[in-house]
């Protein structure tokens, strides 16, 4: 990963921290875009990090423009880790239009806005990625998970589509799939459930750097499950 250019979203959540500290660790150089206008406080930072905070990635133009940032920082971009997005528990008779559409543009519309904005310096890359967050929990959606699933199944067609488009131009693009990630949230909203059997930030970030990595150029259009012992 040593020199490499990695464009993160929501850096600024544990997930995203996650992989910015992995991505760090091994030498790559970091372009931290978050709706949050502050970095995480132990994230990476120096030279090799740039944080472009304050970024609505459901808004195209924005998102461009801080994809654009990043490039221009660093004379390109070799890897876009789309983590931005978000949850909300509701059941369908309960709930209403509004949550839908939230978690599309959410979940969805950043991913696919950071991607488009991307795909021209991915292209020149030697090596380009994109490595999406999808969900174990959208193959099979349970109680009060309909808007949620349904916005995260968005995101694995768009892994799907977007490699069929990119195979020939050597960008490959993949999606991880995690059960519950082991967060202080979820923690609080589930206090007896076995913490032990979720996904470690860490864990799910290890997978997500093999799928950038050198090693993963034969993988595209995966959708792999990381679930733990869920």
């Amino acid at each position: 990963m040593a020199g490499r250019v990695f464009a993160i979203t929501g850096a600024s959540g544990i997930l995203g921290a996650a992989v910015a500290k992995a991505a760090a660790e091994q030498g790559a150089r970091l372009g931290l875009i978050d709706f949050a206008k502050a970095p995480a406080t132990d994230g990476p930072s120096g030279p090799d990090v740039l944080f472009v905070g304050g970024v609505d990635l459901t808004d195209a133009i924005a998102a461009g423009a801080a994809i654009d940032a990043v490039a221009e920082r660093f004379g390109g971009i070799d890897t876009l880790v789309n983590v931005a997005g978000g949850f909300k528990w509701e059941t369908h008779e309960g709930g209403g239009w509004e949550t839908w559409h939230r978690l599309f543009l959410m979940n969805v519309q950043t991913a696919a806005n950071a991607s488009r904005a991307a795909i021209p310096y991915l292209k020149r890359s030697a090596a380009g990625r994109i490595v999406n967050v999808g969900a174990n929990g959208a193959l099979k959606a349970g109680l009060g998970m309909g808007a949620y699933a349904a916005s995260k199944a968005g995101v694995h067609s768009l892994t799907q589509a977007l490699s069929e488009e990119l195979k020939a131009d050597g960008v490959t693009v993949n999606a991880v799939l995690p059960s519950i990630l082991d967060t202080p949230a979820n923690r609080a909203d589930l206090p007896k459930a076995d913490f032990s059997a979720w996904v470690q930030p860490a864990d799910l970030a290890a997978v997500m750097l093999f799928l950038a990595s050198e090693e993963a150029r034969a993988v595209t259009g995966a959708l792999i499950p990381v679930t733990g012992r869920v």
